[in-house]
This record gives C-alpha cells, sequence and structure tokens, in this order.
C-alpha cells in the first residue's frame, strides 16, 4: 500500500542535506498551534513526517490522532518515540475514514506532497467538529531566498522544484495567494495566514554563517509578520 511512500525515507534522516531547515520549520510552527488551541482539545494530524509535531502534540493536547501512509515512517517514529500517546493509524490520506470529529486538523506540509491537494481539503471537512480549525502548513515558492536566486539569474522560475524537494517528494510549491485560493475555493474562510522562519540565503550560505539558536528563533519570529517572503506559510481555517 505505502510502497512508493517509502521511497522517501531517507529525506527524514539527519544527513538530508536540508535538515537544517526541516529542524527549525518542524520546531517551529507548532509552538505557533500550540499557543492558539485548548488543551483539551482532539487534534487530527496528516503525517508523521519527521515526528516533530507528532511527539509536540501528543505531548500537549488531550488527544492526538495522525494519519500516514507511509510504514516505513510509522515504525521510524514507533521506534523513536515507543512511549509516544498519539494514535496512528496507516492509510492514505484519500482513504481514511472515521466517525470522530475532531477541534483541529493539521496538514503539515502535505498538500505539497499529494496528487490532489484540493481533494484532501475537501475530503477532510468532514471531520471536523463544529467550530472547528484547519491549520495548512506548505512550502513558500517566493521566499526571500528564492527571490534572491531569480533576481541573480540563478532561478528561471521561482516555482520550480530543487533538488531538495525532488528528494522529499515535493508535487509544488506555493505562494500566499495560492495558498489563500485553494483553502478558499474547498470551502474554508481563511482566519490568519504568516510565515516560518524568514530565510534571506541558500541553506548552505546559512549554515557556513554558524548563527546562534538566538538569530534562526528571531528570523523564525520575523518571518511571522512576512508571510509572503518566509521559507514556509501556515494559514488558519475555518469552514465557510
Amino acid at each position: 500500500m505505502s510502497d512508493h511512500l517509502d521511497t522517501y525515507i531517507g529525506a527524514y534522516k539527519d544527513t538530508f542535506a536540508y535538515s537544517f531547515d526541516n529542524n527549525l520549520l518542524l520546531n517551529w510552527y507548532p509552538k505557533r498551534i500550540i499557543d492558539r488551541v485548548v488543551p483539551e482539545a482532539h487534534v487530527l494530524e496528516l503525517g508523521v513526517g519527521h515526528g516533530f509535531t507528532t511527539l509536540r502534540f501528543a505531548q500537549h493536547f488531550a488527544r492526538t490522532v495522525v494519519v500516514d501512509g507511509s510504514a516505513a515512517v510509522i515504525e521510524k517514529f514507533r521506534q523513536e518515540h515507543p512511549t509516544c500517546r498519539a494514535t496512528i493509524v496507516e492509510s492514505y490520506f484519500e482513504d481514511f475514514n472515521t466517525d470522530e470529529r475532531f477541534d483541529v486538523i493539521v496538514m503539515g506540509f502535505i498538500l505539497e506532497h499529494v496528487n490532489y491537494p484540493a481533494l484532501i481539503l475537501e475530503r477532510f471537512k468532514r471531520f471536523l467538529a463544529p467550530g472547528g480549525r484547519v491549520f495548512v502548513g506548505v512550502p513558500n515558492g517566493e521566499s526571500m531566498h528564492r527571490r534572491l536566486g531569480h533576481s541573480a539569474g540563478l532561478l528561471d522560475d521561482m516555482m520550480s522544484l530543487g533538488q531538495g524537494d525532488l528528494e522529499l517528494g515535493h508535487k509544488r510549491l506555493y505562494s500566499k495567494a495560492t495558498l489563500h485560493a485553494q483553502l478558499s475555493d474547498a470551502g474554508y474562510d481563511v482566519c490568519a495566514m504568516e510565515g516560518i522562519f524568514l530565510k534571506p540565503f541558500t541553506t548552505v550560505q546559512l549554515q557556513k554563517l554558524e548563527l546562534s539558536s538566538a538569530i534562526t528563533d528571531a528570523l523564525c519570529q520575523l518571518g511571522v509578520h512576512y508571510p509572503e517572503l518566509s521559507c514556509g506559510l501556515l494559514a488558519e481555517a475555518r469552514l465557510r
């Protein structure tokens, strides 16, 4: 069922060339969600991924259910975090079903991976409790470092997929405008949109600078206010 998803497992290891970016993005945005959601909430998360968010949500919220189509990713997480309280369901997003309704659904860096993101947004509306919210995180193709590369003549198309995107299984990038439009077309009202990590240079360039954690934290904090320039986008939405 999940064989082709398992082929991307290498990009979820510390040896991945863009683990610097992943660590910043995936440790930052769950804190932003936790700050806006009560601990009593029941949360449905799409994708285990690197496990950073699942672990945090399971520690903070009353109930966390995670859906993932990769047996290898699930097994890796369970081996690394055997005491995690999250309920993990192996299923493609397109096939997942439950009678349970959730206060919050988190689609953290998922829509860029799937064949039909509009279908996923539409399908998962049925699992929201009345008044529930959806948080959607996606990579921003118009980030500052990509704009810089484009202006320097190094990147012909800001929405083109790089090597790191391909290794992660990305099928597309987003902009602030395209994410807003896709959510709206699927029947959601966007309550807020912020950036995740204001990334001024390439990953290699940033690593050579050996920035302190105080500086990288500040770049994440600045990104909140400049979504159009940030490495990632985080949208909060409700059903219309």
